[in-house]
């Protein structure tokens, strides 16, 4: 997974856990848990014993997908002859709508920052970059600074499967980006290996994503919004807030990243307000 399909550690770390389950499962029905006598009776059996425990049908495909690349991989290894995952039925999700920020909630997210903070100035800079560029929180804490291209607009950022791709940043984030390091930065130590990465913390490391999600649900709190968010929401934001505003579909996929236009084209689920909007003023018969 690491060396031929260059996923990180994270994923690395859900396929493990997918297969723990399913040992688990073996382990608590007493059956041989060599992959060479599981048949797909007993997948469709572990199937019900995930959903007895109350998993939601997201997390049991998650575990069913998990079980069939292990599976592919036992093939391609020439370890199995046949894949009893074949058959197996994964339930059927529906499309969930991501959550989204309007422009306003953006703004009051950022104005609680406390500037009066060395951290303050970075947490400005890393949330405009955030809403800026549609980044994933992996893609901005491992940002670095011979990455930004600010004379031609852009940022060079590494996403899933170690692809790279080029970002357009916002006159905004690029300010506050060079106030952090102009002001804040500068100051710190970096610890070793860690010179290049744009956001540090006050010992001289690159921030966790831990990190990146206590800092927003700190800010979140002190604005009282009453909402679940996230540094993905920052992302649906701004992929959603771009189409709004006319982007074009594919524009908006090679910003975000994404493999496949199907995985964008859930952005195009606009508010009612937005879509009554246009009906009124674009529909003949309004």
């Amino acid at each position: 997974m690491a060396l031929e399909k260059s996923l990180s550690e994270n994923s690395i770390e859900a396929y493990l856990h997918d297969i723990e389950k399913l040992v688990q499962f073996l382990e608590y029905k007493k059956y041989d848990g060599s992959p060479q006598s599981i048949e797909l009776k007993h997948l469709q059996e572990f199937l019900k014993w995930i959903n007895e425990l109350g998993m939601s049908a997201t997390t049991q495909a998650r575990l069913i997908s998990g079980i069939r690349s292990f599976y592919k991989y036992l093939l391609l290894e020439n370890i199995l002859s046949n894949d009893p995952t074949t058959l197996l039925e994964a339930p059927r999700l529906g499309r969930k709508l991501p959550d989204t920020l309007s422009v306003e909630d953006i703004n009051k997210i950022i104005d609680a920052i406390d500037l009066s903070t060395p951290e303050g100035a970075r947490n400005k800079a890393m949330l405009e970059t955030l809403y800026s560029c549609g980044l994933r929180v992996s893609e901005l804490v491992n940002l670095k600074i011979s990455n930004l291209y600010f004379n031609d607009g852009f940022i060079k950022v590494t996403g899933k499967g170690d692809k790279e791709r080029l970002v357009p940043i916002g006159t905004v984030a690029m300010k506050q980006i060079n106030i952090y390091r102009a002001e804040i930065r500068c100051h710190i130590t970096p610890q070793k290996d860690h010179e290049d990465f744009v956001f540090l913390n006050r010992r001289g490391a690159k921030l966790t994503r831990v990190m990146v999600f206590t800092i927003i649900k700190q800010l979140v709190i002190k604005t009282g919004l009453k909402k679940h968010i996230s540094p993905h929401t920052f992302r649906h934001s701004f992929a959603t807030h771009l189409i709004e505003g006319g982007a074009d579909l594919r524009a908006v996929q090679e910003m975000l990243g994404h493999e496949s236009i199907t995985t964008t084209e859930i952005y195009t689920h606009l508010d009612r307000d937005y879509l009554r909007e246009a009906i009124i003023r674009f529909h003949p018969r309004s």
